[in-house]
């Protein structure tokens, strides 16, 4: 008798068994997907790999800091220069060849005197006088201030007086809003001007012709100084002064050589061309020429257009050293004072910022604004002094002088300074620059190699002017020991 073996399954018993396990498997794989659990346990079940993070070689830090010769940052505790050891180093460099260098310097933190050479001797500060124009601007009207160029209506309907505000950077094209110089453009005061004219106003029709005049009244007094050389006049350093005028009194931005003689009245022939083309298409002429005549008290205005800041463009004085620009800047400093916009009201102005600011006008004597009359004197520690009211003195105002003072090496009027065995300054040195025939000087600030703020004033007169080169290094030569020297003895 043989063992059962137990039942057997049909062949196709089986299949029908595998099948209803597959068919189970997809749903419950449907369910999974449905529900994001098929990822979760395939997390599980197989994790994917964790990359190892790696830095690129580019952005690897380095293994010690760059040493950056007198780029320490500022500190308060940083050490004062010793004086007996710091007038060692500055003695060795300031020798000019010819003539003699009176010097100063202060500590920027408490101002303590820490070197003088005649340090209170009134000397010819050349365009370092630019320092005060732009102390007296920046307190008188005020850092943001702009002025204003305008187009009012005249005692008759088809008369257009262009009145002068003092803006001096007039661009003859369209306004330029990113620009200081060309802020404001005679184009699109008359594309303003020729909108307003052809609206119906009070029911009147539009004239049908235009004349243009021009009011340039706010400045008072000579347009000349008598205190300028008839020479430097001629070579274009300065011109006559109006209260409006394109490209800062020149034939173009920039543009050296003699300067325009009527510059108002270039900006007014400006203003009446644009005029014209921008009411060809209404029919309205303009007639040529333009005269001069106040504008009606009381004038409508028409359109206007506005500079750029008080700030900005004594920015562009300092950086530049444009006589036309500091003069200009002088005046309307006295008329914002309640003063005239003359030459002599800029002197007064001046001498009343310096005794608001360093507590005494006693260190200036001044016939004029820029310094380019020969008679002007300023002391360099009265020079030193105003740096550091702008530097870290109590009125904020004074502040956005600073961005104007060229930086050694690098852009304006010390561009092409700095080099050769005096680098140590560049990039480091702030300063003022200023240049007649038998003078240099050169004010400003830096920040040693201990994080000390020290500013600074030297200024060389009586030089050969053939041999003036030799004061230009001796000055940048003592700015670039003075930025390198720790000087503690």
């Amino acid at each position: 008798m043989t063992a059962d073996p137990g039942r057997r399954m049909p062949f196709s018993g089986l299949w029908a068994l595998i099948a209803s396990a597959v068919a189970l498997a997809v749903l419950v794989a449907v369910a999974m997907v449905s529900t994001g659990a098929a990822t979760a346990a395939r997390s599980e079940l197989f994790p994917s790999p964790t990359p190892t993070a790696t830095v690129p070689a580019w952005l690897v830090a380095p293994s010690s800091a760059p040493t950056l010769a007198g780029a320490t940052p500022l500190s308060a505790s940083a050490p004062t220069p010793d004086p007996a050891s710091l007038a060692k180093t500055l003695d060795d460099r300031l020798k000019p060849g010819t003539g003699s260098i009176s010097a100063a310097v202060l500590d920027g933190a408490t101002g303590r005197t820490l070197y003088s050479r005649q340090g209170g001797e009134p000397r010819v500060p050349a365009s370092n006088l630019k320092l005060l124009t732009a102390a007296a601007a920046l307190t008188t009207l005020g850092p943001d201030a702009t002025l204003r160029t305008s187009a009012v209506r005249g005692s008759d309907p088809g008369t257009v007086v262009l009145v002068g505000g003092g803006d001096v950077m007039l661009g003859a094209a369209e306004s330029q809003p990113d620009a200081v110089m060309g802020r404001a453009g005679m184009a699109t005061l008359a594309a303003q001007t020729a909108a307003a004219l052809t609206r119906a106003h009070d029911g009147a029709a539009p004239p049908a012709a235009v004349t243009v005049r021009l009011d340039d009244t706010l400045f008072t007094g000579p347009s000349i100084n008598p205190a300028w050389a008839k020479e430097d006049v001629d070579a274009g350093e300065i011109a006559p002064l109006y209260s409006l005028a394109l490209n800062a009194g020149r034939s173009a931005p920039g543009a050296a050589g003699p300067r325009p003689q009527d510059s108002a009245m270039d900006a007014a022939n400006a203003f009446r061309a644009a005029l014209a083309k921008a009411l060809s298409a209404s029919g309205v002429k303009v007639a040529d020429g333009v005269e001069r005549a106040a504008a009606p008290r009381g004038g409508a205005e028409l359109a206007s257009v506005e500079s750029a800041t008080v700030a900005e463009q004594a920015g562009y004085a300092l950086r530049e050293s444009d006589n036309y620009a500091a003069e200009t800047l002088g005046r309307l400093a006295s008329h914002a004072a309640g003063g005239p916009a003359s030459n002599d009201g800029a002197v007064a102005a001046l001498k009343a910022a310096a005794a608001r600011i360093l507590g005494s006008a006693d260190g200036f004597q001044l016939s004029d604004a820029c310094g380019l009359a020969i008679a002007d004197r300023a002391a360099p520690l009265a020079l030193a002094g105003l740096v550091r009211a702008m530097a870290s003195g109590a009125d904020p105002r004074l502040r956005a002088a600073l961005d104007g003072l060229p930086v050694a090496a690098l852009d304006g009027t010390l561009a092409g300074r700095f080099g050769g065995t005096t680098a140590g300054g560049a990039g480091v040195v702030r300063a003022k620059t200023g240049t007649l025939n038998t003078v240099t000087a050169l004010s400003g600030y830096l920040v040693d190699t201990d994080g000390r703020l020290l500013v600074f004033s030297f200024v060389a007169n009586d030089l050969d002017p053939g041999a003036r080169a030799q004061a230009v290094s001796a000055v940048d030569a003592g700015a670039a020991a003075l930025a390198g020297c720790g000087c503690r003895g």
